[in-house]
């Protein structure tokens, strides 16, 4: 029996960051060198003391069993306590929250659970993948909005067709971004809330570069008057506490909208497995230095990148958050050139800006995943390919 792809699979682009790599094996296979500044996935391990609560919560015999759907209810408060503490953000724990098997799985479930087919979302590019590839799998329709340079890679609200934000069910937005490194204030949010009111379109918040940042803390959406009222913003512990194989994150904010996700998961997964819950909040109560030496660590590592580059005569604009670095490619070169040329002539893996859009020419991504040895190495091997 002859077993074809659905429509909706067939409407997908190939997923950048394994396509990304299927290039980097291939080249380590091949015995090379590999310096991968590629996928944003941190080098550094989980703290112990998160690994612990694990250990002691693999030992729970409750664990053992379902998890309830909504979370259980100390993670729901350990999530309303930071949110509190860190954006001055009041929640509902009972109603405002709902744990995420990784924020990734809530923001591409989102438009299941309140778009109607031929809905549209406003997506922005260059973006992170899910939110183009989440619509289209609720049969939505995405509306591009360009994050250019210009407007500090910010979506210019004004530029907008009334008609599509009319029908626009979904707003996306992602600052601290990824893959630009931009962020936002609140006077940003302020606008955004706004268009949303007068449009009558949901927010979608990506909130899961907010404690990596460097010179000013970063914004929550929340944080502007109002704003609970369009707004579902989704966080993870991935980046923060280098969790990403554990997949925990959460949705917070407007009640319908969690809602409707709640309503929607409940029908396709069984939670969060307990132990995780119980690393969660452990990570959640955590009132030591660790997130502020580790991004020290980063700020190293964008520090070494940056200034090698600039040394070497390239214009690139040192980012206040994320551990990403978006790099302006050679004159001459498109982002796949650049990045193929790097990886076959220089064995360094990047991310072509053009793989989160179309508006994203002209870019490569650095991940900030290497120590600083292996970024100098990277800069010396860039600088003997002349470009």
């Amino acid at each position: 029996m002859a077993i074809d792809k659905a429509i909706r699979l067939e409407k997908l682009p190939p997923y950048l960051f394994a396509e990304i790599d299927k290039k980097k094996k291939a080249a380590i296979r091949a015995g090379r060198d590999v310096i991968n500044l590629g996928v944003g996935d941190p080098d550094m391990p989980t703290p112990e003391f998160i690994i612990q609560a694990l250990n002691e919560g693999a030992h729970k015999p409750a664990n053992h069993q379902y998890a309830l759907d909504e979370g259980s209810p100390e993670l729901r408060r350990a999530i309303a306590g930071w949110y509190q503490k860190r954006f001055g953000v009041s929640l509902d724990p009972e109603e405002e929250i709902l744990p995420l098997i990784g924020s990734k799985e809530g923001i591409a479930h989102l438009p299941l659970a309140v778009l109607n087919p031929g809905d549209v979302a406003l997506v922005p590019e260059p973006c992170y993948p899910p939110y183009r590839s989440g619509t289209i799998f609720a049969g939505g329709v995405p509306v591009y909005m360009d994050l250019a340079a210009e407007n500090n890679f910010l979506p210019d609200l004004d530029a907008i067709d009334p008609q599509a934000a009319r029908a626009a069910g979904i707003i996306y937005v992602n600052y601290p971004n990824n893959p630009t490194a931009a962020v936002a204030g609140v006077d940003f949010y302020e606008r955004l809330a706004a268009f949303a009111k007068k449009y009558d379109v949901l927010i979608c918040s990506d909130l899961a570069y907010s404690e990596m940042y460097y010179e000013e803390k970063t914004h929550s959406a929340l944080e502007a008057p109002g704003a609970k009222d369009v707004t579902i913003e989704m966080h993870s512990l991935s980046k923060t506490y280098n969790m990403t194989g554990w997949r925990i994150g959460f949705a917070v904010g407007n009640k319908a909208a969690v809602a409707a996700l709640a309503k929607l998961k409940s029908n396709l997964d069984s939670g969060i497995f307990g132990a995780i819950q119980d690393a969660a909040i452990a990570a959640l109560h955590d009132e030591s230095d660790f997130v502020r030496n580790q991004v020290d660590i980063y700020r190293r590592r964008r520090d070494t990148l940056v200034d090698g580059l600039v040394q070497l005569g390239w214009k690139v604009n040192r980012p206040g958050a994320t551990f990403y670095v978006w790099i302006p490619v050679p004159q001459g070169h498109t982002s796949e050139e650049f990045c193929t040329k790097l990886l076959e002539q220089a064995d360094i893996v990047m991310t072509p800006g053009n793989g989160f859009g179309g508006p994203g020419e002209g870019y490569a991504r650095a991940a900030l995943t290497v120590n600083e040895d292996r970024i100098k190495e990277a800069v010396a091997r860039i600088q003997k390919l002349n470009f």
